[in-house]
């Protein structure tokens, strides 16, 4: 079983899986309480009361989530949202093309300020997805649209949370303050997320909208251990998408619709979170219909 002990550390202690009953975990974590005495409980952000126990997928959370700010333009956000990632276990921050941080990154990060001096810069996102070799690409966004804009159809925080696979590397992009993410980023994206809010005012602090968005993601630390329900990879849906293109194309339909046909496919492979197994079925059915054309 996994503890997380004083968040406002830096460093992480974890104590390992044993086969102590709940009733003596209880009596030994009422006696490391007792020890530590009235200091450590006056210590701002740490837990006292008890341990907080998390799942091995703890740690996928921490290493295959890429946090993505792209052409920040103050530096008090990039430390507000370095330490909304220290609240939820999240340490990868990557800044696209940022404004010169000051210290106020710093200072505003709080105890998260060791993820903002560890953020990596690119130029470009197709620069970051290439090097970090990203697998799933999520885009968020206050101003969703509907069938108008297939690139921006959305699913909510709460369907993210509960389909989202840790065991790949996933980037979570996050736009400008001012205009958010351009919709030739967003057609880079898999998926998109958004965050239903008054229509009066939509358009929420990077933070505050990182914060549901995490918290949505920290909290179903899903994991797969069944045989054969492992998410589809990106190397596989781009083969089966590449499959539904050769069926679009022989049917004769305007090159517009044949666009339109393909990424509403995309939307829907991505949206499902398919299997492996679900990929190789499809691709079979696909191929018998490319036959029949």
């Amino acid at each position: 079983m996994v503890y997380i002990g004083d968040i406002a550390s830096s460093e992480r202690i974890i104590i390992k899986e044993s086969t102590t009953s709940v009733a003596e975990e209880k009596k030994e974590e009422k006696t490391e309480a007792t020890a530590k005495g009235a200091k450590s409980s006056k210590k701002r952000g740490v837990c006292t009361g008890h341990g907080l126990r998390f799942s091995k997928n703890y740690d996928r959370l921490e290493k295959n989530i890429f946090i993505v700010f792209v052409e920040c333009e103050s530096s008090g956000n990039v430390g507000f949202l370095g330490r909304t990632m220290a609240n939820f276990g999240l340490k990868n921050l990557v800044l696209i093309n940022p404004c010169e941080l000051e210290k106020e990154a710093y200072y505003q990060a709080m105890h998260g300020k060791s993820i903002v001096e560890t953020a990596t810069t690119y130029d470009s996102l197709e620069e970051f997805f290439k090097k970090e070799e990203i697998e799933f690409i999520i885009g968020s966004t206050g101003t969703p649209g509907g069938s108008y804009n297939l690139s921006r159809i959305p699913i909510k925080p709460e369907e993210l949370g509960k389909s989202i696979n840790l065991n790949r590397k996933i980037a979570i992009l996050f736009g400008r303050e001012g205009n958010g993410l351009y919709n030739k980023e967003i057609e880079l994206c898999d998926i998109i997320v958004s965050i239903p809010t008054d229509p009066s005012y939509p358009i929420m602090n990077i933070s505050h909208a990182a914060a549901i968005v995490f918290y949505e993601i920290f909290k179903n630390r899903n994991e797969f251990p069944v045989e054969g329900l492992e998410e589809a990879t990106a190397i596989e849906k781009k083969h089966l998408l590449k499959d539904m293109q050769e069926i679009i194309k022989k049917l004769g339909i305007p090159k517009h619709k044949e666009k339109t046909g393909l990424k509403s496919f995309k939307n829907i492979v991505n949206r499902a979170f398919i299997t492996g197994r679900e990929v190789h079925t499809l691709k079979g059915i696909f191929r018998k219909i490319n036959k029949k054309l």
